[in-house]
């Protein structure tokens, strides 16, 4: 048999794919069991807050005299573990949702987002959409919950849709998208913003939500004998479609 051969190269790429999905999972459970292990940290931290921050200062102390290699126990994140189990009281809740997420998006969710059906709201786009700490702050920053889970949004969706995709094409859309990252420059035309926003296609993606995907710029239509050209078509997979 030669190595290129299509069923030992599809072999080799199932092998891989199962390497990657292990691995993920794994990550998955070590991030979770650490932040279980920093909410009874943070629990046990508030069950004592009369002793103040002397408290916390002797602890990060004692605990990396015997774990000197240890990385998460200074007296600052330790502070966090004790504003995490605080913010989120309900261990049910806190492991179905944020222990989900690795432990520097929950410091961003704590410092950026006060409104706890909006932390949650984002901790599960972070887990349903795999974004990085960087790009959770980004969405946050730049209103996404506003834009998308509460505005209102004018569609013709339920007149064209079962009431399952109305629903899911409406959450998927914003009102409005926020493109800054692309050039901006005073005095641009609508074909130079389209070309930006190609040039910048994976970050539009990422903006545009869930379920999008890029077929063409200026896509050529004719209807009844007459050209148009679509500045920017995207395709929108739905369950039942």
């Amino acid at each position: 048999m030669l190595l290129n051969d299509n069923e030992y190269l599809t072999i080799v790429d199932d092998i891989k794919t199962r390497i990657r999905e292990a691995q993920h999972r794994a990550a998955l459970s070590v991030n979770s069991e650490l932040t279980t292990l920093y909410w009874r940290i943070g629990v046990v931290i508030n069950e004592h807050s009369i002793w103040g921050n002397k408290f916390i200062e002797n602890l990060s102390r004692d605990i990396k005299l015997d774990f000197p290699d240890a990385k998460g126990y200074s007296v600052r994140n330790l502070k966090y573990m004790a504003k995490f189990a605080k913010t989120y009281p309900d261990f049910e809740i806190m492991q179905r949702t944020v222990a989900q997420i690795p432990w520097r998006h929950n410091i961003a969710l704590l410092d950026k987002v006060k409104d706890s059906n909006q932390r949650i709201w984002y901790t599960e786009k972070t887990i349903a959409e795999g974004w990085s700490r960087d790009w959770l702050v980004t969405q946050i920053e730049s209103g996404l919950y506003g834009r998308q889970a509460i505005k209102n949004k004018t569609t013709n969706f339920q007149k064209r849709l079962t009431p399952s995709q109305s629903e899911l094409a409406e959450q998927t859309m914003k009102d409005p998208y926020v493109f800054d990252f692309i050039e901006y420059r005073e005095g641009m035309i609508e074909r130079q913003i389209e070309d930006e926003l190609v040039k910048n296609i994976t970050r539009l993606l990422l903006e545009l939500g869930t379920g999008f995907a890029f077929i063409k710029n200026q896509y050529h239509i004719a209807v009844e004998g007459e050209d148009f050209f679509i500045d920017l078509l995207f395709s929108l997979n739905m369950p039942g479609r």
